[in-house]
């Protein structure tokens, strides 16, 4: 499990874009999940998403991944499960002073955000562990929490539309029709 942890944080970059893929695939399906409903798509999705982590980054399964900021190089691998950065307690070649054997996983996740597009999400400050989402899948939950987010977006910008335009349907029906307006639209308009 361990050469296989390196390996990840070797090849971050590759991981920073496969997940972005999976990011973007998990949103197009949350309409398709909410219609059969998340509830019942969690327990698969977790056990698909526990069995790729736990080989490919040695997952504990928090809830809250956050692998994405830290360079593939999973903080709960922590002995102190320190989350926002390495303990004054770094031997030197950046081995851990509770794990001789085992590199820093900040160490290594500093040295994989060198590679990454993104690795300056390192720096952010994360929030600490809510022990109650452990097990769920974060994949599910932060998917989730994106679809919504692009839906309120969208709803906020329509709206904003029409609150700035309240006599466009009015006037004119169609302001960029893709194909011509049905018959009825188009009689309706000349009788005006």
């Amino acid at each position: 499990m361990y050469r296989l942890r390196l390996f990840a944080v070797r090849h971050s970059r590759g991981f920073e874009w496969l997940y972005r893929r999976l990011e973007r695939l998990m949103i197009g399906l949350d309409p398709l999940f909410a219609r059969i409903g998340h509830d019942r798509v969690e327990a698969p999705v977790a056990l698909i998403e526990r069995g790729v982590k736990s080989l490919l980054f040695d997952c504990r399964m928090c809830g809250q991944c956050v692998l994405s900021s830290t360079s593939m190089s999973c903080p709960m691998n922590c002995p102190k499960q320190l989350r926002n950065g390495p303990c004054g307690g770094v031997r030197p070649g950046g081995f851990c002073e509770v794990k001789p054997a085992m590199r820093c996983v900040w160490v290594l996740a500093w040295e994989g955000a060198t590679r990454m597009e993104d690795g300056a999400r390192i720096r952010e400050v994360l929030p600490p562990v809510d022990h109650g989402l452990k097990g769920s899948s974060s994949w599910l939950r932060v998917s989730r929490e994106k679809a919504a987010a692009l839906r309120e977006a969208r709803e906020a910008e329509r709206t904003a539309l029409a609150r700035a335009f309240p006599a466009a349907r009015e006037i004119e029906p169609a302001t960029a029709p893709l194909a011509e307006e049905p018959p009825r639209a188009v009689s309706q308009e000349v009788r005006r």
